[in-house]
């Protein structure tokens, strides 16, 4: 389409630090409420609040080792001392317990101290004899003790807002005594692929068609971050059809994410489409793979119409798709992990764009981390991003770089 229509939004093509800075922008302006969940239901949740511990854990001094419990006072600078054993405490037992000058208790890991205790010497090290508990002289005042709040001190903040809830952090909530947790609500998204030429997998290919594989990557993708998938939509290349699925998709998700129609062919009707039914933040970034990247709203929702090419589309998800929802997550989306490596194989890149290589690190015997450039970096070979684990971030201006040359990379895994 001609630049001079003005149905056509403007183009300024920004850098992807612009273009993701507006991304987060918007994803501030509108963060999702917090919702309740039982600890089952916690795990992979963004946590909404911080989490103080209202109690000490553990609870009182306890055991963490089987042995005996005894004051550390009477312990033998040299030689031996023998301890009266005055009776036993198992793990649970809750009846008072106490020892005197002298005096030691049989106790099992994680039985409370009984009162007047402070060390624990294991079963191993020491020899009964009737009545009689022999203690040698080496042991350390206080070993084999957790005091009480060594874990976690009641008043202090167990858990911060945004983390995600792995099976230990579920866990620590389960310390606390809490039985269900504030987290982000999962966003909800509804992912539309176009194309005439896209179809499903199962159906023979007709001449100059393919099978819908961003249906499943992009899918995948909203999946690993959380995201509740509503639905996804195949639409046709026509204008009123696909006007009717993106306000309908609007209307019942936080997101909306589409693949293809989005760069200047005469079927690419979503630039001027957005303008018309909503507002356009940006179209064109620049950078590669990805750069005739859509990013608006329809009313409150934010939408992403990405580059059809199956390569273009994954990377632009990674770059700019993912702040937006980590923004959401309560996390800062401009955080993110940055790795330097040397290069395995040369780069010369000729253009003026950002460039995000797909590549293989390895860490090498002297502890160097080297990345490979995978040889085909086209934006159509999807087996570039199945195989690579990383990207190589190649700068907006044309640089040659040698082997040996750092790089930065992202991880992709």
């Amino acid at each position: 389409m001609p630049p001079s229509d003005p149905a056509q939004p403007p183009v300024a093509m920004l850098s992807v630090a612009q273009a993701r800075a507006r991304v987060i922008a918007r994803a501030a302006r509108r963060l999702l409420p917090p919702e309740t969940v039982e600890l089952d239901a916690a795990l992979g949740r963004i946590l909404a609040a911080d989490v103080v511990a209202s109690i000490d854990v553990p609870a009182q001094a306890n055991s963490a080792m089987d042995g005996f419990a005894l004051r550390s006072a009477d312990l033998p600078a040299v030689g031996e001392q023998a301890f009266r054993l005055v009776g036993t405490r198992l793990a649970g037992d809750a009846r008072e317990a106490a020892v005197g000058p002298f005096d030691c208790l049989r106790i099992t890991t994680g039985a409370p101290l009984p009162r007047g205790a402070d060390t624990v010497v294991i079963k191993e090290n020491v020899r009964v004899e009737g009545d009689a508990v022999m203690v040698a002289a080496g042991e350390t005042a206080g070993a084999n003790v957790r005091a009480a709040g060594e874990d976690f001190a009641s008043g202090e903040c167990a858990l911060r807002a945004g983390v995600r809830l792995s099976p230990a952090r579920v866990g620590v909530l389960a310390s606390l005594g809490l039985t269900a947790v504030e987290v982000v609500r999962a966003p909800r998204a509804v992912l539309l692929t176009t194309g005439d030429e896209i179809v499903a997998p199962g159906i023979p290919l007709g001449h100059g068609q393919v099978y819908n594989s961003n249906r499943y990557s992009l899918g995948g993708l909203l999946r690993e971050q959380g995201v509740t998938l509503l639905r996804h939509e195949h639409v046709r290349d026509d204008v009123d059809a696909l006007r009717r699925a993106l306000q309908q998709a609007a209307g019942e998700a936080d997101l909306v994410l589409s693949s293809g129609g989005v760069s200047a062919g005469e079927a690419d009707f979503l630039p001027r489409l957005l303008a018309e039914i909503g507002t356009v933040d940006f179209w064109k970034v620049r950078m590669k793979p990805g750069m005739p990247l859509l990013f608006g709203a329809i009313g409150e929702t934010p939408v992403f119409a990405l580059p059809g090419n199956p390569v273009s589309g994954l990377a632009t998800f990674r770059l700019l798709v993912a702040p937006l929802l980590q923004t959401w997550a309560g996390r800062d989306a401009l955080a993110a992990p940055c790795w330097h490596a040397r290069l395995a194989a040369p780069i010369v890149k000729n253009h003026r764009r950002a460039e995000f290589q797909r590549a293989w690190r390895e860490s090498r015997s002297d502890g160097t981390l080297w990345v490979t450039p995978f040889p085909r970096q086209g934006s159509g070979v999807l087996r570039s991003v199945a195989e690579a684990d990383c990207l190589i971030v190649l700068p907006e201006e044309p640089q040659a770089l040698a082997i040996g040359d750092c790089v930065e990379i992202l991880p992709l895994d």
